[in-house]
């Protein structure tokens, strides 16, 4: 038996899947987004470093520079060229992402922010970007410096830094 959750928003019964945690309240996937429909998206790798998740505002610690980034073997073909860029964007997705808040204290400077304003890892989307270094290549693991990405979290996908 499926137990429903009504949404706070619309009191619409939802199953849990379909709910979001905002403000600490559960908002339905219909109030947040209304008709738009979710996309399928396949991560090409890995990050392997020793950044774990924990309660700061940030919510990261760890000691490590470097980052290891393993791609799929299957992501072979597709890194022509790759080692000869310095710089590099990293899109992944933030699995350990928590509660979204709508406005808090941005870590960076103490100013009342929304998520839009942010680099808050606690986002609806829970889409990570960031340009980091390509320090090396070995195989289809690359080894960057600059990714606060946790161990653990997927990659989606590699971009040339513009």
């Amino acid at each position: 038996m499926n137990k429903t959750i009504n949404c706070s928003e619309c009191s619409s019964a939802c199953n849990r899947e379909d709910l979001f945690t905002i403000d600490d309240r559960l908002v339905c996937r219909t109030c947040l987004f209304g008709d738009g429909q979710p996309v399928t998206i396949y991560p090409i790798g890995i990050v392997s470093n020793d950044f774990e998740r924990d309660e700061t505002p940030f919510g990261r610690k760890g000691s490590g520079t470097v980052s290891k980034i393993e791609l799929l073997p299957s992501q072979k073909r597709f890194m022509s060229g790759l080692e000869q860029e310095p710089e590099i964007t990293i899109v992944y997705y933030l699995h350990k992402s928590r509660s979204v808040k709508t406005s808090f204290k941005r870590g960076l400077d103490g100013k009342e922010v929304g998520v839009f304003a942010s680099r808050t890892p606690d986002r609806l989307s829970r889409i990570g970007i960031q340009d980091v270094t390509l320090q090396d290549i070995k195989g289809t693991t690359l080894f960057v410096t600059g990714l606060d990405a946790v161990n653990g979290t997927p990659v989606l996908d590699i971009k040339l830094k513009i």
